[in-house]
């Protein structure tokens, strides 16, 4: 297998340091893998991080620099895909930091499936630890907030190329925040594609600790969110994507009652939350503001909904 590594890259050159350093540093056994490159594909970054790698080709020899104008992920990931030389592509984030034997658990993880069921329709999904330590992200433990149940997403996986061009690629229309990955994924399993799980090949997904300041990008990224999950549904009209996307009478009832109406938001509680914050406590201040992010995602979808069926 060569493995090319497809990574979408928006204003992240901190962490991406260290994203693209571990990945300078696999360790392989056996003859599995027969070489990788990682393609980083810059959607139109702002903070330096175009001249910051074009000066740092020497440390990064596997890299492979593309751009283009900030059209989001979907279309980032398409273009990696298509300048990919790898029969096996692996999808992660910029802000993802991987094991040293990432790829080789992948390849074995993946080889093994195939040959035991004389098939290639299988695809790898690693795992992803969530951490805000900078400095030692790979020291973060497995926590209950990390589990996924989502059957294709872009934070840690690897499928050979021709099945991800035989499924189209991402839908160009996710241009805001949300779905492209499961969106895809739906169509993989039209194909028969099945998941298989590599859950020691992790990847430490790094975001900053919770602060006040984010909440207005949280929101917004929620209001995305919502939008794209009509795009989802206007293509999968299933109660599957419904429940997936929050536009159900559960969803509305749930996240209405939980906030009383909308009445406790990010306003309202912003004294709880700044008191968790100063208690050291920011990963339960977010899952506090998770109370009033969801009933954002509700009101924007069904907005969007409604907007759609009078147009």
């Amino acid at each position: 297998m060569f493995f090319s590594v497809v990574i979408p890259t928006y204003n992240r050159k901190p962490i991406l340091a260290k994203c693209l350093r571990a990945l300078e540093q696999q360790r392989f056994q056996g003859d599995r893998v027969k070489g990788y490159e990682v393609i980083v594909v810059d959607d139109g970054s702002t903070d330096g991080t175009l001249d910051w790698l074009r000066q740092s080709q020497t440390e990064f020899p596997h890299v492979r620099l593309f751009e283009q104008n900030h059209q989001g992920p979907a279309i980032a990931r398409n273009l990696g895909v298509q300048v990919a030389e790898g029969d096996i592509i692996a999808f992660i984030d910029s802000d993802l930091v991987v094991v040293e034997d990432f790829l080789q658990i992948h390849a074995t993880t993946l080889a093994t499936a195939m040959e035991r069921h004389g098939s290639d329709r299988y695809f790898t999904y690693g795992q992803v630890i969530n951490t805000s330590n900078f400095d030692n992200p790979t020291e973060a433990g497995l926590k209950l907030t990390d589990y996924s149940r989502a059957f294709f997403a872009t934070g840690n996986v690897a499928i050979a190329k021709h099945w991800l061009e035989q499924a189209g690629l991402f839908d160009s229309q996710f241009t805001l925040y949300g779905w492209e990955d499961l969106e895809l994924g739906v169509r993989l399993k039209h194909l028969g594609l099945s998941l298989v799980k590599a859950p020691l090949a992790i990847g430490y997904h790094w975001h900053p600790p919770f602060s006040l300041d984010q909440v207005p990008a949280l929101i917004d990224q929620e209001i995305q969110r919502g939008r794209m999950g009509v795009v989802f549904y206007q293509k999968h009209p299933t109660w599957d994507v419904k429940m997936m996307i929050q536009m159900t009478w559960i969803h509305r009832l749930l996240w209405g009652l939980l906030t009383l109406g909308g009445r406790l938001n990010e306003r309202t509680l912003a004294p709880l939350l700044s008191w968790l914050i100063n208690q050291n406590k920011p990963q339960l201040a977010l899952e506090v503001a998770r109370l009033f992010l969801n009933w954002y995602t509700v009101q924007a979808v069904y907005a969007s909904y409604n907007q759609l069926q009078k147009s």
